[in-house]
């Protein structure tokens, strides 16, 4: 059975970059029918908080991944955080050391220094010599008595590593570029290479999919594997995610965790879609996927070598096609958020107000980019509008007064108010007076919204009703 892993560290939110790995090692367990394990790499006690392991459980969930075993529902082969497993690391770290797999290294970090210095100098490869590979029993013994603290060093052999990664194809390692590395810190808790190899061992990992970044972690974990006597799973090493420039993904070019974006506003849907499609193509042209359809489609041979281009407008185009599409009952309470921060309503919300909100927000819901915009594009409906003082004297003059006022009376007349009913009486108006729609229409949004584009405006109007419609055009022609 396929089994593969998504194992985020808890020191900040969920990067995009992340969050792309994750998805794609989702959609290969469920096209496979394989299994999907959220772990929890948490043993940089300094930088780990409990509050991202939350946050990064929570986004995940956002988005519509769903793991098969995790820290949060258990599984058989737990625990999931690193941090209720060193234990098993320890013990793994000493039958290699008995058998002769891994050395006590006492180097200081002075000396691993100077050693760093004197390779510099001599334009050799930075990297541990190996002197603590074979020490003497005097001197392991004088080193212990001088408290001396210790290290647990892998040792390297001399040969060149092959992987047959699924998306790279042949990768090849050359020996003399690695020296015996760290397993195991003087503070007793094992070295990302380490525990990530036991883990995906013991949790019986079958692939491994990750960013390229991790390509040169390989040969240390190959190495590892070997020395637990494990079977070695697939690699996949997907490419990086870069922003639009094609430099790496940071905050210059917006936001970049899943947080963020959830903030603002974006649809779980819109944003499952449009990460997926980063650095894989489909078998059609299409760009619009449902979750079903994605799992189908997913073929980890597809993965592009080259880097992935995370586009913001793009995403931003996505979820605006979501917004238009979503019913408004989902598009009204996920906009409540945002409309009582931006205080336009308070609880509690009767039946009446809440058709109301509905009303007013189906009227933008073109519009609609991010549901962070809800406030602004509807704000006139709750609150009286302010007019822009360039806007108002280029709008607002005598003539267009006096067509305002005219319009007062039309609409003080109508007693069926509704959208078709006032649509009528004021295009006769144009009619009548042989003016065109504009010179009426323009001026007349204004009054009522204070803006000078916005949605329908004879739904506007309707919506409004005629006593706050007829009060606000009279406020700005008096």
């Amino acid at each position: 059975m396929v089994r593969v892993r998504f194992a985020p560290s808890p020191t900040g939110f969920l990067h995009i970059g992340n969050a792309r790995t994750a998805l794609f090692n989702y959609l290969f367990a469920r096209k496979n029918k394989g299994k999907f394990i959220l772990r929890i790499e948490d043993t940089d006690k300094e930088r780990s908080k409990k509050e991202y392991e939350i946050a990064i459980i929570e986004d995940l969930k956002w988005l519509g991944i769903e793991w098969d075993e995790g820290p949060d529902i258990g599984g058989t082969y737990g625990p999931y955080r690193q941090s209720e497993r060193i234990d098993i690391y320890k013990d793994f770290a000493e039958k290699l050391l008995k058998q002769g797999f891994v050395y006590k290294c006492y180097c200081t970090k002075q000396e691993l220094e100077k050693m760093r210095q004197e390779a510099e100098e001599k334009g050799l490869r930075p990297g541990y010599d190996g002197r603590c590979r074979n020490l003497t029993k005097e001197k392991i013994s004088q080193y212990e008595k001088e408290g001396r603290d210790f290290v647990l060093r892998l040792k390297v052999p001399e040969e060149k590593i092959e992987i047959n990664d699924l998306i790279r194809g042949k990768v090849v390692f050359e020996g003399e570029h690695l020296t015996d590395f760290v397993i195991m810190k003087s503070d007793g808790t094992p070295t990302f290479n380490f525990a990530v190899v036991v883990d995906d061992y013991l949790m019986k990992i079958t692939h491994v999919i990750r960013g390229e970044d991790h390509l040169s972690n390989t040969p240390k974990h190959i190495l590892i594997f070997k020395a637990i006597g494990a079977e070695i799973p697939q690699f996949a090493h997907m490419s990086m995610t870069l922003g639009p420039d094609r430099t790496r993904l940071s905050k210059r070019h917006g936001a970049t965790s899943v947080r963020a974006y959830r903030e603002q506003g974006y649809l779980p849907e819109a944003f499952f879609n449009y990460i997926s499609l980063l650095g894989w193509g489909t078998t059609e042209s299409k760009e619009i996927f449902t979750k079903e359809e994605l799992i189908n489609e997913f073929s980890i041979e597809r993965c592009h070598k080259a880097s992935a281009v995370f586009d913001p407008e793009k995403l931003l185009w996505m979820n605006s096609f979501y917004i238009r599409r979503t019913d408004i009952e989902r598009i009204y309470q996920l906009s409540i958020p945002f409309l009582k921060q931006a205080g336009l309503i308070e609880e509690p919300i009767n039946k009446e107000k809440e058709e109301y909100i509905k009303r007013a927000i189906s009227l933008e819901q073109e519009k609609i980019k991010i549901l962070k915009e809800v406030p602004f594009l509807i704000e006139f409906f709750f609150k009286e509008p302010e007019y822009e003082k360039e806007n108002f004297e280029k709008i607002i003059n005598p003539e267009t007064k006096k067509i305002l006022e005219e319009i007062v009376v039309i609409l003080d007349g109508i007693d069926n108010f509704r959208k078709q009913e006032i649509e009528i009486k004021i295009r006769d108006y144009c009619k009548e007076k042989g003016v065109k729609t504009s010179i009426v229409f323009h001026p007349l949004r204004f009054a009522v919204s204070g803006r000078t584009k916005g949605p329908d405006l004879f739904g506007m109007i309707e919506l409004l009703g005629k006593e706050k419609t007829i009060e606000r055009i009279r406020k700005v022609i008096m």
